[in-house]
């Protein structure tokens, strides 16, 4: 699964580098790095994006299609 990982406002640039570095070091694989936000996407197994997930400093969500018309 593909999950997006930002980090939250107040958050620092460590933080974020240390979560990029874990989620390597756990078999994730760093998909893209965005430039505009701090953030990342990071394609993981479903039962190790918790350790992300347990971190304050950052957001978590699942990737998937964004919309903005309802149908």
């Amino acid at each position: 699964m593909l999950y997006n990982v930002t980090l939250k406002e107040g958050g620092s640039e460590a933080e974020l580098e240390k979560a990029k570095q874990d989620a390597k070091n756990e078999g994730g694989e760093i998909r893209h790095v965005y430039k505009i936000i701090k953030g990342f996407t990071v394609e993981y197994p479903d039962d190790h994006v918790t350790a992300l997930k347990s971190n304050k400093d950052l957001h978590v969500e699942l990737d998937g299609p964004v919309r903005i018309q309802s149908d």
